[in-house]
């Protein structure tokens, strides 16, 4: 199931679209969603979830990749609303 959210992003409403994907990683973190705005691929989130990682940690969403405007983040969140609350703060 797909969630989709408008943000502004200077002065216009675009529509911010999570689409769930199986990310190839080097652990067992495999849950994954691609951040498309207005179609475009903008992001990649990852969940944690290897038991390698701090079990605090487990069930976040850390920001895999960028591109354009959310190119160099590198953070967690704590859900999915709170990442795309975090980019339409970008956006705006």
């Amino acid at each position: 199931m797909n969630l989709v959210r408008n943000a502004p992003l200077v002065g216009m409403d675009h529509q911010i679209t999570l689409q769930p994907i199986e990310v190839l990683t080097a652990s067992e973190d495999r849950q994954g969603n691609l951040v498309l705005i207005d179609g475009k691929l903008a992001a990649v989130l990852v969940r944690l979830s290897d038991q390698a990682h701090d079990p605090l940690l487990r069930g976040a969403w850390y920001f895999e990749a960028g591109f354009g405007l959310l190119d160099g983040r590198h953070e967690l969140f704590a859900s999915l609303d709170e990442a795309v609350a975090s980019i339409e703060r970008d956006l705006s």
